[in-house]
């Protein structure tokens, strides 16, 4: 596998850009050829704005300065040339040498949001030469329940054992919840009652749609943590679905104290929260966070200030590695490459600073990028002692 690229000098730096990355949070990456309109609608989380182009944002200057090398193209090409190399080579060819490139050597794929025709995490891993694992998304799980005509007094019953099914899948790893976007964490954080979720299941089955019953919410969460497998939770940051005001993660607090010592909770991406992420952190055994889909979104430039506000307190065994690329795959290489420099940054600035001592410096890295993935996910190599 090829390391992902962007050294800078000094074994912090080296040893980074060598380590093969656990992203513990992604998606597919498309397998058609995308032409312009394609391609800027998967660069940005908003909508396409005329006369606006995404190529024209931090996400867009860092995909032209860091990707477009390994299209052999110079730094900073123009968008139109970068989009004809593209098609020049091809879907395939364009992932391979992206997800090669992003130096990963195990994907934890989130199966559940497929708008465009993306890679399996089979595919996914073959392209890139790596492994993969599934991450189920279990309002997918409730909306396939719903869609095969259950009726309200069996709803629970019939999410569960759906559920149980699909957390036995061969490859399974983790549940996920996208909570945030459907009602927000402002929830009441009791597990609700066998009556309570019979009569929001007869009114969400009557109305039909999107799971965004507060009530059913919740008793997914709660049917996440009989689960028994570490929950992934978007928080802060993602498309114009959310109410930014809704999932600042710290609403999620009394539900965490209810919780407390039973599954691992992974706060996702958390932008502007990631502060408040730390502090949930750093008061919960069970409570880890990464900054994944922020990173590729400010670039390499400005990845070492999040991470550096995400680490003030975060205990360094609760920092994963995530990229929540989709779509396009420059963002599994462009959000590993800032991943890789933001964090040796910040570690080479505390150790110029006589704040930790290399071999420290060393450790926290291999922890972050890789071994506290595989512990809390319970990956192959997760249960060695990897101080």
């Amino acid at each position: 596998m090829t390391a992902g690229t962007g050294t800078t000098g000094g074994p912090v730096h080296e040893a980074l850009a060598a380590l093969e990355l656990v992203d513990h949070h992604c998606h597919g990456a498309v397998t058609g050829d995308l032409d312009r309109a394609g391609f800027e609608s998967l660069l940005t989380e908003g909508d396409a704005w005329p006369g606006v182009s995404p190529f024209d944002s931090p996400v867009g200057l860092a995909v032209r300065r860091h990707c477009a090398p390994l299209l052999d193209l110079p730094r900073h090409a123009p968008p139109d040339a970068y989009l004809a190399r593209r098609t020049e080579l091809g879907a395939a060819e364009v992932n391979r040498r992206f997800l090669r490139g992003a130096g990963t050597g195990v994907f934890c794929v989130d199966t559940g949001y497929a708008p465009h025709p993306v890679t399996a995490p089979a595919e996914l891993a073959r392209t890139a030469d790596a492994t993969a694992y599934e991450v189920v998304r279990l309002e997918g799980v409730a909306e396939a329940v719903a869609a095969g005509g259950v009726e309200p007094d069996a709803y629970a019953e019939a999410f569960r054992t759906a559920a149980w099914e699909a957390v036995r899948r061969p490859g399974v790893v983790g549940v996920k919840s996208v909570a945030a976007y459907r009602t927000g964490f402002d929830l009441d954080p009791a597990r609700p009652s066998p009556a309570e979720v019979t009569g929001a299941a007869r009114r969400w089955l009557a109305r039909g749609g999107r799971l965004d019953d507060p009530v059913l919410v919740r008793h997914l969460l709660w049917t996440a943590v009989d689960l028994g497998l570490p929950l992934q939770l978007h928080t802060g940051f993602g498309d114009a679905d959310i109410r930014m005001h809704r999932v600042d993660p710290a609403l999620l607090t009394d539900w965490l104290h209810l919780t407390a010592g039973t599954i691992p909770v992974v706060l996702l991406h958390c932008w502007p929260y990631q502060r408040q992420a730390a502090y949930l952190s750093a008061v919960f055994e069970r409570v880890h966070l990464d900054v994944g889909l922020t990173l590729h979104h400010v670039g390499p430039a400005r990845a070492g200030a999040i991470l550096a506000e995400a680490t003030e307190i975060t205990p360094f065994r609760k920092l994963l590695y995530s990229s929540d690329a989709y779509g396009v795959a420059e963002f599994h290489h462009l959000g590993a490459l800032a991943f890789r420099q933001g964090l040796a940054e910040l570690l080479q600035a505390r150790l110029d600073a006589d704040e930790l001592a290399l071999p420290d410096a060393l450790r926290l890295a291999r922890w972050a990028g890789r071994d506290n993935a595989r512990r809390v996910y319970r990956l192959p190599g997760g249960a060695m002692d990897d101080g």
